[in-house]
């Protein structure tokens, strides 16, 4: 017998897709074994992509309860595999309208073959299945998912559905101005190697069509082959070129909105890239944190002028839902009294204001689908409509005022106002005395510059003995860790890879800035730390520690 191949290699790991971390339990259905019917169905669900979440994935030989998968799984007769995917084909050839065609794999999970279809949100929507394979039937549905269920298309929302026909989110759509020359083999690569995808392994191997294939984002018949937006967007260093004014323009007024002094940065290149970058400047520049020390208590009180988790989930938000047809960029605007983030244009129609302010707002169509999986996957934004209560939540908790959300009655614009801590304002616009003590309260007051979440920085950390040069602060298990994967110069995502990290924020804070804060690796490029040329390598005093263990 022949041991079933792995024909494809999915856009997520199989370990996150089995355990639920990386891909919402709607976008997922378990089968125990084959049954075309329902497998059809559920494909005709995922391509009609109802609530524009990015299709879903079918994973057939893993039983499932309450929606969640029973692991190890049951698993299917690999010789059956061959016979399924033929199947598959003729489905989508005889079975369902306009022809679709998934794209398939065999796996193997605890010594068990499963099959994972992967099911795209459909270019030519809406399509209808056959409602039955049985001969003596021929009527033909919509369907569409419900939460976790595979539901036949109905009244209002088959009139909805077919309202869709045809259409295509923007960031799905192929741009024929672009080539598949215009998507970077190395920005697809990173990405792979960041989220975690089977994928990264072969990258390199494979043809910049067919990697683009693999992760949706080349399409067209094979003589004429053309990128998606959305690659253009994340996989080409200045998506500019293709979508004018894809930038994020950051400007800092020191006295007011009506002042005559602004400082004025841009930010541009590929969205996540664009969006880290102008995160890390705000935080650097514009965020500090209050202390104030009260005498009858040793307790501090401590608050940042505006909270980076409810500016990170403004501006990711701003970048995921603004329309890239519209020449205007996302602009942050900071003054001593608040933090604005404009974009075009609103929220949709269907979405009131009223129930946007108060958290409560679900959408249910997304205008830039394939951004927000992209986004997602990088961690940059959980989607769901949970970004609002987020601000709510991280202001509250920061005691600032509630943030502010403004759209006119057509949504040309959308804009978020998260105005600034009020005794963060007072302790910075009052004269205060030499030992920092406030005139108004009598409380000892100061403040401190927020560390960059995505910059590495070597100005604090373990003391050095300057006598003989050794590292007086603690090695840690994960810096050692660290020390023992570098091999010459290395790029994050290659170290990441090497020690097979996942998440970028917990290997910089965990091991690569405790490893350069003791000396024992350096930046290749240290004028330059967010240089995308970036790398790393061990210091003398590295080599000493790792020959001496």
């Amino acid at each position: 017998m022949e041991t079933p191949k792995n024909t494809l290699r999915l856009p997520v790991s199989l370990d996150d897709m089995l355990r639920g971390k990386s891909v919402e339990w709607e976008r997922l259905e378990y089968k125990q074994g084959w049954n075309p019917e329902a497998v059809l169905h559920t494909i005709c669900a995922f391509a009609n992509d109802f609530h524009n979440l990015g299709g879903g994935y079918i994973v057939i030989g893993v039983a499932e309860k309450n929606g969640r998968p029973e692991l190890p799984p049951a698993g299917l007769d690999p010789d059956t595999l061959d016979m399924i995917q033929k199947e598959l084909l003729n489905l989508g050839h005889s079975s369902i309208q306009p022809m679709y065609h998934p794209l398939s794999t065999p796996c193997e999970v605890d010594g068990k073959w499963i099959l994972v279809i992967w099911v795209p949100g459909g270019e030519t929507r809406p399509y209808k299945a056959k409602a039955s394979l049985s001969k003596d039937r021929s009527d033909w549905a919509y369907f569409i998912r419900k939460m976790s269920n595979t539901v036949r298309a109905k009244g209002a929302d088959e009139q909805e559905l077919v309202s869709l026909a045809a259409t295509v989110p923007f960031d799905d759509r192929y741009n024929q101005q672009a080539a598949v020359a215009d998507l970077s083999p190395r920005l697809m690569e990173e990405f792979l190697r960041e989220v975690g995808s089977e994928l990264a392994d072969e990258a390199q191997a494979l043809p910049p069509e067919a990697l683009g294939r693999q992760m949706n984002i080349v399409g067209g018949p094979s003589e004429a082959l053309f990128p998606k937006n959305a690659g253009l967007l994340f996989f080409n260093d200045d998506p500019r070129r293709f979508f004018p004014a894809t930038q994020i323009d950051v400007v800092w007024f020191p006295d007011g909105a009506g002042g005559d002094r602004f400082e004025e940065k841009t930010f541009s290149g590929p969205l996540s890239r664009m969006t880290r970058e102008a995160l890390d400047y705000i935080r650097r520049n514009y965020l500090k944190e209050t202390v104030v020390k009260h005498p009858d208590r040793a307790e501090a009180e401590r608050f940042w002028n505006f909270p980076y988790a409810a500016i990170e989930e403004a501006l990711v938000n701003a970048v995921y839902h603004r329309s890239y047809e519209i020449r205007e960029p996302v602009e942050v605007r900071i003054t001593p009294q608040d933090l604005v983030i404009l974009s075009f244009p609103g929220p949709d129609r269907s979405i009131r204001m009223d129930d946007l302010r108060e958290g409560r707002a679900v959408s249910r169509r997304y205008r830039n689908r394939r951004l927000g999986e992209f986004l997602k996957e990088l961690d940059l934004t959980e989607g769901r409509s949970t970004g609002i209560p987020k601000m709510l939540r991280n202001m509250a908790a920061n005691g600032s005022p509630a943030p502010e959300f403004e759209s006119d009655d057509d949504r040309t614009y959308y804009l978020v106002r998260l105005p600034v801590h009020p005794r963060a304002e007072q302790v910075t616009g009052e004269a205060t005395g030499e030992d920092g003590a406030s005139a108004q309260s009598g409380a000892q007051v100061g403040t401190k510059q927020e560390p960059s979440r995505h910059q590495v920085g070597t100005k604090s950390g373990p003391s050095r003995d300057q006598a003989t040069g050794e590292v007086a602060g603690e090695v840690t298990g994960e810096v050692k860790r660290l020390l023992s994967v570098i091999d010459g110069e290395m790029k994050r995502v290659e170290l990441q890879s090497a020690m097979k990290l996942k998440h970028e924020d917990y290997f910089r804070e965990a091991y690569l800035i405790p490893a350069i804060q003791l000396g024992l690796i350096e930046m290749t490029i240290p004028d330059k730390p967010t240089s995308r040329l970036q790398k790393y390598r061990l210091t003398e005093k590295g080599r000493r520690l790792l020959e001496n263990q």
